[in-house]
């Protein structure tokens, strides 16, 4: 009658377990210990009863209990769990004939000992074989689950303890066998294998076993990637943000995501300057202090939010000082070299660090370094993240040098980052470290002059930028640096580390998905990117090098353009040869230049964005990186085999000498390249070697103070008499620096007189008046060599007869154009004339229309925007804008000749690199126009209509009929300018203002 009575106990107990589960979810905080109580009571009823079922329950909900959050308000010992289930486990294998329950209990004796953290190396290895004989003796009647469930948790405690797990590829081998037998949708076999496959990447950075653990866990994973690539951010982005939206999230996770989203969105700052990003990594940020703050954070700790930078840093002094007495009294209570010890001392270092920020208190930095030296002493270097510890102290130790100058902290510190060095796991942050230990062998080098720290700072650097998993910009900036030391110690490496720079340089354009990105990006090293080149030019010089040098400055320059021009490069050729290819990369390459020339998209999700395309979480840029990263991939696959074909192998390759050197076959092209360790003068003939003019020392600072002398003048107004005479100033400064060396060499050398030369420029040159400097008969420039050659193309689609377009708009602030635009009109008698003007005059118009026309002439406004080269524009009707990146998207098959007869056409942006020629006259000779004429500052519009007729008058005169219609205009302008400067009362400004580009 007693055990009835008991037995009917335990129905009523299992009845309301079952009830009060039913009735919260399983992420409420007493779920855990609920699920604990109702396997307690179904094995005290199997005791009474002996009914298998309860046994079987009672296993089932014990292995559930091990596995939920624990709970809140109620403490469950795991290891009683643990030992509760074992027991079950073997009551089962012994009464009712299950072997298998022998080894399933056997397996979560062993992982009991491991989270006790009793020595047992060999506690893995016994437990793979164990659940292998598991898996190799699985029937219909046995579950492995529970054997399962617990090597995984063992495996989890190994990680936790910073030990190594050991052997890994016979943990990753039983978990993938098990996934043949198990059911699908088996979480805790899928769980073990990917984490075990994510212990070893981070052990080899196996992109296969990066792959396949993603797969398996899925949209689960939201960590931070390890490799600066792109694509893995956006798809981490995604994922945390799909979680964040996710209303089942727990606090816990939800912080933790939170957090690590504001890194994500950090890094996407970093990496393209989107202003979107930082606001939203600050507003994640923001959200993690008001969730410390909060009072409805159940279910997560207080110490987890102390964790995050942020929240500690919001604490008022007295709060911090109160953390740090109660973490040395936790600390005083726990065992030497324990787990849990260690996370104390965490905590305390970090405590102190944000102290040191406030007070600035070397004692406190010293306690920071006595808590990481002690988790150095205790952590497993094999460990997956075991480089933290020491990459943390060598850190502290410089902060401590910084602080005091003293010798010990820095040398430990160059000690312990050198130790970083040697642990694989760290390699996602051996360029930060090397970065570091180079800035502090360079302290140490200029303390005690040690020859033997410059040496190892080369080869560290030599290091640094063959690392795969650093930012590519990182990288160039240390291959600069790389060179320069070189070169300045007389180094033999300072071509490779050239070399590797303008490679890097590339690279770091080519994964910016987009133009605007792109240029940021340069602006962003512009001190590297402006000089390098130019530096590594004086130094092939310098050698007697100087094909290679013109080379280099050729592959240096004009980036952005050179990138563009690229994704249109003809396919004629290849078709002959192999037309499948040439038709895959042609519309790869469409796609690609459509992608770079869009404008940059949102990086948010906004309500135009809801629907099922965003339920990944990602915001159209993520996208965009996404679609950019696999044409990029696929262009690279095909671009290989082109280069594998017969006669292909410099396909779409930097152009070698004797290709750039056919831009001089209608006359010598003058290089110039100004660098601080020397400046020279290179001209490029056809068919004879380059000749070089030596300058002298000064040159590079003299060319700087005629830039600077026309920047200071020209706020003065460009009416002003101070401006006419800076300009005048500047002009002969000119010649007598670049114009009469040229002209000197040249008839040395038999060029004979009135030839075209033309000039290519770098650095400050490109912005002041080449063209215009003393008895020099040419006008012309090219931004680069190759836009020069490429204009020189024949174009069949040119017709003998070519219409022009006359694109206007007239209003009060442009009088004379009323005026210019009856002289273009007039000329309907010598070839068609077609006007867009006023309401006609629409950006898609004026495109569409420049597609039929061989001729342009533009009267209107011109607009130039700080910092933003794509912007710079022709004001159109109703101040719509034709801008320069809507120029650029146009391809103009029948393009001839344009005349920009309106303001800035020829002029940089404030804060644009001199060396990427992004105007809108290098945009519009790019687009497929051969000639064009531009301005460099400011048309005075009472010259306009008297400028078009001396003009096309100088085009359309008997004296050049059978010539070519763009190799006249070079002389159509020299002449016009010639007039100009004979009118009664010109002044200077307003003829040098005109400039030639092109054939």
């Amino acid at each position: 009658m007693a055990q009835e009575s008991s037995i009917m106990e335990l129905d009523q107990m299992i009845t309301s377990h079952q009830r009060a589960l039913s009735w919260i979810p399983r992420s409420h905080p007493t779920y855990t210990a609920y699920i604990h109580l109702l396997a307690t009571s179904r094995f005290e009823r199997y005791e009474l009863s002996e009914q298998k079922e309860d046994l079987d329950k009672s296993i089932v909900h014990y292995t559930e209990a091990i596995f939920l959050p624990p709970s809140w308000g109620f403490y469950l010992n795991m290891v009683q769990v643990f030992f509760q289930l074992v027991i079950s486990l073997l009551r089962r294998s012994k009464e009712f004939k299950q072997p298998e329950d022998a080894k399933s209990s056997l397996v979560q004796a062993l992982a009991i000992q491991v989270e006790l953290e009793v020595d047992g190396t060999g506690d893995i290895e016994e437990m793979v074989m164990l659940c292998q004989e598991l898996l190799t003796c699985h029937s219909s009647e046995s579950d492995p689950t529970d054997a399962f469930t617990a090597f995984f948790s063992a495996i989890l405690c190994k990680f936790d303890q910073r030990k190594q797990v050991e052997p890994l590829d016979g943990v990753i081998q039983c978990f993938r066998d098990a996934l043949k037998i198990f059911p699908p949708g088996s979480h805790d076999v899928l769980h073990g294998l990917a984490f075990s496959l994510s212990i070893r990447f981070f052990k080899n950075y196996s992109n296969s076993d990066y792959d396949e653990a993603m797969t398996l866990l899925e949209s689960l994973i939201a960590s931070s990637p390890l490799r600066d690539d792109d694509q893995y951010l956006e798809e981490a982005i995604s994922r945390c943000r799909t979680l964040l939206g996710s209303s089942s999230l727990d606090n816990e996770l939800r912080h933790r995501v939170t957090d690590n989203m504001a890194s994500l969105a950090r890094k996407r700052f970093d990496n393209f300057g989107l202003t979107e990003a930082l606001q939203e990594a600050r507003s994640y940020t923001s959200e993690i202090v008001s969730l410390a703050s909060s009072s409805s954070t159940h279910g997560t700790s207080e110490e987890q939010f102390d964790s995050v930078d942020a929240v500690r840093a919001a604490y008022p002094m007295k709060v911090v000082e109160e953390k740090i007495q109660n973490i040395r009294k936790l600390i005083s209570k726990t065992p030497p070299r324990s787990s849990e010890r260690n996370v104390y001392l965490q905590r305390l270092a970090d405590w102190y660090t944000t102290k040191f920020y406030r007070t600035d208190d070397i004692t406190d930095l010293e306690e920071v370094i006595k808590c990481r030296r002690v988790l150095l002493a205790s952590t497993d270097k094999s460990y997956p993240s075991g480089f933290q510890s020491a990459l943390d102290l060598g850190n502290d130790l410089y902060a401590a040098f910084e602080c005091s100058n003293m010798m010990e902290y820095l040398d430990e510190s160059i000690t312990v980052h050198r130790g970083v060095l040697k642990m694989q796991s760290a390699q996602p942050v051996y360029l930060s470290v090397i970065q570091q230990l180079v800035q502090s062998l360079h302290k140490r080098f200029k303390l005690l002059d040690c020859e033997q720290d410059l040496d190892d700072m080369i080869e560290l650097i030599s290091l640094g930028v063959n690392d795969k998993f650093a930012k590519v910009s990182h990288r160039f900036a240390l291959s600069c640096a790389w060179a320069s030391l070189a070169r300045i110690t007389s180094q033999p490496s300072v071509s490779v580390a050239y070399e590797k720079a303008m490679s890097l340089i590339q690279s770091s354009l080519v994964s910016a998905p987009t133009l605007q990105i792109q240029h940021a990006r340069l602006v962003a090293i512009r001190g590297l990117c402006d000089n390098m080149p130019l530096d590594y030019a004086s130094y092939q010089i310098g050698m007697g090098q100087f094909t290679q040098a013109i080379e280099t400055l050729e592959r240096g320059r004009a980036l952005l353009w050179s990138e563009m021009r690229g994704l249109r490069n003809s396919m004629d050729h290849l078709s002959r040869f192999n037309s499948p290819l040439a038709t895959k990369l042609a519309a790869i390459n469409q796609d690609l230049e459509s992608l770079t020339m869009s404008v940059t998209p949102s990086g948010t999700i906004g309500i135009s964005d809801a629907g099922s395309q965003v339920d990944d979480g990602m915001d159209p840029f993520g996208r965009l990186v996404i679609k950019q990263r696999k044409l990029l991939e696929e262009r690279d696959m095909l671009v290989s085999q082109i280069q594998e074909l017969p006669g292909f192998g410099d396909f779409l390759k930097a152009p070698s000498f004797q290709t750039i050197r056919s831009a001089a076959s209608h006359g010598p092209v003058v290089i110039i390249n100004h660098s601080e360790w020397r400046s020279d003068i290179l001209i490029l003939f056809q068919d004879t070697p380059p000749s070089i003019i030596l300058t002298t020392n000064d040159f590079y600072q003299r060319a700087n103070k005629l830039r600077d002398r026309l920047v200071v003048a020209r706020k003065e107004g460009l009416n002003s008499e101070r401006y006419g005479r800076a300009l005048r100033s500047v002009l002969d400064g000119l010649y007598k620096l670049v114009g009469r060396p040229v002209i000197d060499r040249l008839r040395a050398l038999g060029v004979p007189e009135q030839s075209r030369i033309w000039w290519c420029p770098t650095s400050v040159f490109c912005s002041l008046p080449l063209h215009a400097m003393g008895p020099i008969p040419s006008n012309d420039g090219t931004p680069t060599l190759s836009a020069l050659i490429e204009s020189r193309k024949p174009n069949p689609k040119m017709s003998y007869q070519p219409s022009l377009l006359l694109v206007a708009n007239p209003d009060e602030s442009l009088p004379g154009a009323f005026g210019e635009m009856a002289v273009i009109q007039s000329l309907n008698m010598r070839l068609p004339v077609a006007t867009l003007s006023e309401k006609n005059a629409t950006p898609a118009g004026v495109v569409e229309g420049l597609r039929h026309h061989g001729f342009a002439h533009f009267v209107c406004h011109g607009t130039l925007e700080t910092g933003k080269p794509f912007d710079a524009s022709f004001k159109l009707f109703d101040d719509e804008r034709l801008t320069l990146l809507d120029i650029v998207r146009s391809q103009l098959p029948a393009a001839e000749f344009a005349f920009l007869a309106a303001c800035h056409t020829a002029e940089l942006t404030d804060d644009s690199i001199a060396d990427e020629a992004l105007h809108l006259t290098a945009a519009v000779q790019y687009c497929g126009f051969r000639s064009v004429v531009g301005t460099m500052w400011e048309m005075a519009d009472i010259d306009g209509s008297e400028i078009a007729e001396n003009f096309y008058k100088s085009m359309f005169s008997r004296n050049v009929q059978g010539i070519p219609y763009h190799l006249r205009s070079a002389r159509a302008l020299r002449d016009t300018t010639r007039k100009m400067r004979r009118k009664k009362g010109m002044t200077l400004e307003r003829w040098v203002n005109f400039v030639h580009y092109g054939a």
